[in-house]
């Protein structure tokens, strides 16, 4: 591939841009371009439309990375895209068609993440959801120190209670025509781990890599293995 890829961060529900600034830091030092990009948490359909014009706005190649919600934006946005050469799901979800986070989430044991989800009414009928911020540091970053996690919890974005219940729009997500890594840790209570491995092992993921007692926020708690899993995609989608 002549151009160098320019990975570009996508990050999910109760999180945001800043959450990426480790992996960002050893991706640099690697010599490969990174940016964050805002994701506003409204809907799959519009926020993959951002994340389109993101990569329209850098050219091509791009690698697509997302985090937990993310992942269902990722796999939207890279539909018939010509820019997106590969993704990485970091305890993300990789819906088929016609599948949604709610539904996924549910479908495997595990998740805790529905107690301590508070909502706030909007004006159109739906609400925003936040994690109850004294509870986040055990539901979402369990492995990352207090005073971090603490701040992760006051710094979350909420997510509209509609994009997670909406169903994946494309007929043909993008992990079925594009190659995918996957990592995440075992002891994630947002999304259960038997999920995360069903959606690795069915897309068929170069790498699937399962980290031993970290947590959902595992780009916070283990930058270098989830900038790792990046550089190593990047050289597999350079080669």
């Amino acid at each position: 591939m002549s151009a160098d890829i320019t990975v570009v961060l996508v990050h999910g529900a109760f999180a945001e841009s800043a959450s990426w600034s480790g992996v960002i830091h050893r991706l640099t030092d690697a010599g490969i371009a990174a940016v964050a990009t805002p994701n506003p948490l409204r809907s799959v359909s519009t926020d993959a439309q951002n994340v389109r014009a993101a990569v329209a706005g850098i050219g091509a190649p791009v690698l697509l990375v997302g985090h937990s919600y993310g992942g269902a934006v990722i796999t939207e946005a890279a539909v018939d895209n010509p820019n997106v050469v590969g993704l990485v799901y970091v305890a993300a979800f990789a819906p088929d068609h016609g599948e949604n986070a709610l539904e996924l989430t549910g479908r495997f044991p595990g998740s805790t993440l529905g107690e301590t989800v508070r909502a706030y009414p909007l004006a159109d009928g739906t609400n925003d959801l936040v994690v109850d911020r004294d509870l986040f540091p055990g539901q979402f970053a369990a492995d990352v120190n207090a005073a971090d996690a603490a701040i992760q919890a006051r710094t979350q974005r909420p997510i509209r209670d509609y994009a997670l219940g909406e169903a994946q729009p494309a007929s043909t997500p993008a992990w079925k025509t594009l190659p995918s890594w996957f990592v995440f840790g075992d002891a994630d209570k947002n999304i259960p781990v038997e999920g995360l491995r069903f959606m690795a092992e069915r897309a068929g993921a170069v790498t699937i890599q399962e980290i031993a007692g970290a947590s959902h926020s595992v780009m916070v708690s283990q930058p270098d293995a989830v900038a790792d899993l990046i550089v190593e995609a990047v050289g597999k989608l350079s080669a």
